[in-house]
C-alpha cells in the first residue's frame, strides 16, 4: 500500500494559467492608467505652466509678488469662465464663435438696468424699470440675455440641423449689433448707487472670506465653477451624455441619449458662462461697453484646445480649460515683463493653438 505522503501533489494548470492571466491583465491596466496619465495633455500643460512660473520668478522677482499674482488670476478668470462653458460644446463636437458678442450684449443689458436714467427701449416695455435699478435684477437680466442667445444657437444646431460654425458666426454679428443698438453705440457708466453691490461682485476679493492673501472674486468663482463642471462631467448622467454625443452621435442616439436636448443644454451653458464673465467684468470696470468681449472667443477656444480638448469631439476636461486659460495669461504677463510688445501676443496665442492641435493629432495616431 502506497503512502499517500509519497504521492506527487498535482496542481491545477488551468488555475495557474488563470492566475498568470489575471496578473497580466492587472499589469496591463496599471500600465494603461499610467500611460493615460502621462499622455494627458492637461498634465503637460500644467508642467509647462509651473516651469514658466518658476523661471519667471527667478528672472524677474516682480513676477512672484502678491500683486502680480492677483492681477494674473483676475485677468484670466474671465476667459477661464468662458472656457468652462465652451468645454461641453467642444466635447460634443461643436463650437461657439458667439461668446465674445454675448459678453457685449450682456454688458449692455445689465448696464442699462443700472443707469440713473432708464433708456427709452427699456422704459418702453418695462415702465416700472425706473424703480427697478437693483444689482440683482441686472444680474438676472444679463444671464437671461445670455441664455436666450444660447437657446437660439442650440435649437438651430440641434433641431434645424445647421452647422455650428455657421450658426454661431451669424450670432457673433447679430448679438454684437443688438448690443450696439441698445446702447446707442455709447459706453454706459452713470450707474445708480445700487450698482455698488454689482461692482463688489466683480471688483472685490475673497468673497468676504477671511483669507491670508488676496484672491479676486472672479477667480474664486472660476475655481468653484471648475470643480462643479468637473464633477458634472465625471459623475453626473449629463456628463456621460456629453461625452457620448461627442464620441459617436449616432451610437448615442441609438442607446437612448437625448442628443438634441443635450446639445441645446451645452450651448445654453456656454452662453450663460459668457454672460457671467461679462457681469463680473462690468462689475470690475464699473462701466458697460458693447465692444466688451471682442476676439475673446479666440482665447476661450484656445484655452480649451490647449488644455487637451479635441475639436472633433469626445475629449475635454474642466481642469484642462482652467489650466489652458492660466497658461495663456501667464505667457502674456511674462512677455510684458520681458519688454515684448503686446501686439506680438496674438502670434504666441495662435502658435499655441496650432501646437495643441498638432499634439492632439500625434496622440491620436499613437492610439491608432
Amino acid at each position: 500500500m502506497t503512502d499517500t505522503a509519497e504521492r506527487p501533489v498535482r496542481t491545477n494548470p488551468g488555475s495557474d494559467q488563470a492566475h498568470v492571466a489575471f496578473e497580466s491583465v492587472l499589469d496591463v491596466q496599471e500600465k494603461s492608467a499610467y500611460q493615460r496619465f502621462i499622455a494627458n495633455q492637461s498634465f503637460w500643460v500644467t508642467v509647462a505652466l509651473v516651469a514658466i512660473c518658476l523661471a519667471m520668478s527667478w528672472i524677474e522677482p516682480r513676477f512672484a509678488t502678491e500683486d502680480n499674482f492677483y492681477n494674473i488670476t483676475r485677468n484670466f478668470a474671465f476667459i477661464g469662465i468662458m472656457a468652462l462653458g465652451m468645454t461641453p460644446v467642444i466635447i460634443t463636437g461643436g463650437i461657439d464663435l458667439s461668446v465674445g458678442s454675448v459678453m457685449g450684449l450682456t454688458a449692455i443689458v445689465s448696464g442699462s438696468i443700472l443707469l440713473t436714467e432708464t433708456p427709452a427701449w427699456l422704459a418702453g416695455w418695462w415702465p416700472e424699470a425706473a424703480w427697478a435699478h437693483s444689482w440683482w435684477m441686472a444680474v438676472l437680466a444679463g444671464l437671461a440675455a445670455g441664455a436666450i442667445v444660447g437657446f437660439i444657437n442650440g435649437m438651430l444646431i440641434a433641431y434645424v440641423g445647421l452647422p455650428p460654425f455657421v450658426v454661431t458666426l451669424g450670432m457673433l454679428a447679430a448679438a454684437r449689433a443688438v448690443g450696439v443698438i441698445l446702447s446707442g453705440n455709447r459706453m454706459l457708466y452713470d450707474f445708480v448707487p445700487a450698482a455698488d453691490g454689482f461692482k463688489i461682485i466683480g471688483g472685490g476679493w475673497n468673497l468676504g472670506l477671511d483669507l491670508p492673501f488676496r484672491l479676486s472674486n472672479p477667480f474664486i468663482i472660476l475655481i468653484l465653477l471648475t470643480l462643479a463642471l468637473a464633477l458634472a462631467l465625471r459623475m453626473a448622467t449629463w456628463g456621460r451624455h456629453i461625452y457620448a454625443v461627442g464620441g459617436n452621435e449616432q451610437a448615442a442616439n441609438l442607446t437612448g441619449v437625448p442628443v438634441k436636448r443635450v446639445k441645446v443644454q451645452a450651448y445654453v451653458l456656454c452662453s450663460l458662462s459668457a454672460a457671467l464673465a461679462a457681469i463680473l467684468s462690468v462689475g470690475w470696470s464699473g462701466s458697460a461697453n458693447n465692444s466688451l468681449g471682442a476676439t475673446y472667443e479666440l482665447l476661450a477656444i484656445a484655452s480649451v484646445v490647449i488644455g487637451g480638448a479635441n475639436l472633433m469631439g469626445g475629449e475635454g476636461t474642466a481642469f484642462g480649460a482652467f489650466v489652458g486659460a492660466a497658461l495663456i495669461f501667464v505667457i502674456r504677463n511674462s512677455l510684458l515683463m520681458a519688454g515684448v510688445d503686446s501686439n506680438w501676443q496674438g502670434i504666441f496665442v495662435g502658435a499655441f493653438i496650432v501646437l495643441a492641435v498638432l499634439l492632439e493629432r500625434i496622440r491620436g495616431r499613437r492610439r491608432e
